[in-house]
């Protein structure tokens, strides 16, 4: 699909339901880390959004250390091109990490970044994700936190994104005109 006849759709999630969703992330999230800390691994691009605004929800007296790295199975596309891009994760090793995820759709990108986070030594892996796309039960990956689960939509905003167009909305939206079959992978 070309970017151009790409148009916003109707609001899935609105910015208010967002926020509060996330104030409850964070509130588990520090209840779970009480006592210690974290290195807070955001997934980019995507992740950056829903990353900041969760880890400022979180209780101060937890030590979080923030870090990013980038993952992609998407491309400019609308569904996945069934391989995972990952760049090297940072310094992992005896290490609590948190992997801060936007949103978990076939679930390969997660399971690939899991596997790669453990084999590196990571003390502790947990994973949350904004959005989950329900029906994708094959999956391997694991998920510990989870904002929304979603229909099998291809969704903006947010930090969401469809060829880097409207990840700046501050609610979540259904775009229109979704994948066509020439896009199947």
């Amino acid at each position: 699909m070309n970017p151009n006849d790409a148009a916003i759709g109707r609001t899935l999630i609105p910015a208010a339901k967002i926020r509060d969703r996330i104030a409850g992330l964070a509130h588990r999230i520090s209840d779970d880390y009480a006592g210690g800390g974290l290195l807070a691994l955001t997934v980019l691009r995507g992740g950056f959004v829903f990353g900041a605004d969760l880890i400022r929800q979180m209780d101060p007296e937890i030590a979080v250390q923030v870090d990013f790295l980038r993952a992609s199975s998407y491309g400019d596309r609308t569904t996945s091109a069934g391989r995972v891009d990952v760049a090297h994760p940072p310094p992992v090793e005896d290490r609590d990490v948190l992997i801060v995820e936007d949103i978990v759709d076939t679930g390969r990108t997660l399971e690939s970044l899991q596997e790669r986070i453990r084999n590196h030594g990571a003390r502790s892996l947990r994973t949350v994700t904004l959005l989950d796309k329900e029906g994708r039960a094959d999956r391997r990956c694991t998920l510990d936190y989870v904002g929304f689960r979603i229909p099998d939509l291809f969704v903006v905003g947010y930090g969401l994104d469809y060829a880097q167009m409207y990840r700046h909305l501050p609610d979540i939206h259904v775009l229109d005109h979704g994948p066509r079959p020439e896009e199947s992978p």
